[in-house]
């Protein structure tokens, strides 16, 4: 996420960060445990956003974990006028190795305006993944390439994992402008 947050902030695009409780524990020694369901951290998510202040327009979003939880409050933040969109990188569509276990059915009938940076090659959704799926059409999703769940490639595809970055914060950038508009 620093990677991340560094990219953005090169594309003009200012982040604020948090960090869930179950996260910071593991920092701190306590045994590592399975995360808790996305459902269960919706809160903080909200008090999260009800703390953030922003001169324009608020987007949410997260890695992962975190953008499923903001995905899962995008739409009542969004009507409550307190969010301009969602974006997402590196969206747990699935499991890995379970893509029957779909985690999309909310993203079918999504009203924010969403973007879903995936990487093309990431176990949890893949291009030909995502290809299949009923989504909204308020959600974007833009594939980078040769990425992991990182949005990382493999060394041998001619592709960095700092020009992915880069790309997914310039589709970023885009993505906040026309919210503005």
């Amino acid at each position: 996420m620093d990677g991340m947050a560094a990219a953005l902030a090169g594309a003009g695009v200012r982040t604020l960060r948090f960090e869930f409780a179950y996260m910071a524990a593991r920092r701190t020694g306590a045994p590592a445990r399975p995360p808790p369901r996305a459902e269960a951290l919706a809160g903080e998510y909200r008090a999260a956003v009800a703390a953030a202040r922003s001169a324009g327009p608020l987007l949410i979003g997260g890695k992962s974990m975190g953008g499923r939880v903001a995905s899962l409050v995008a739409d009542e933040l969004f009507a409550a006028g307190r969010i301009a969109g969602l974006v997402c990188l590196g969206y747990p569509f699935h499991p890995p190795g379970r893509p029957e276990r779909l985690r999309t059915a909310h993203l079918a009938t999504l009203h924010a305006p969403a973007l879903i940076c995936q990487g093309e090659r990431d176990p949890f959704g893949t291009r030909a993944d995502v290809a299949g799926y009923r989504l909204s059409p308020a959600v974007t999703p833009v594939f980078l390439p040769d990425g992991d769940h990182d949005l990382r490639p493999r060394r041998a595809s001619g592709h960095t994992h700092a020009g992915n970055l880069a790309a997914a914060a310039r589709h970023v950038a885009a993505f906040a402008a026309a919210q503005r508009a």
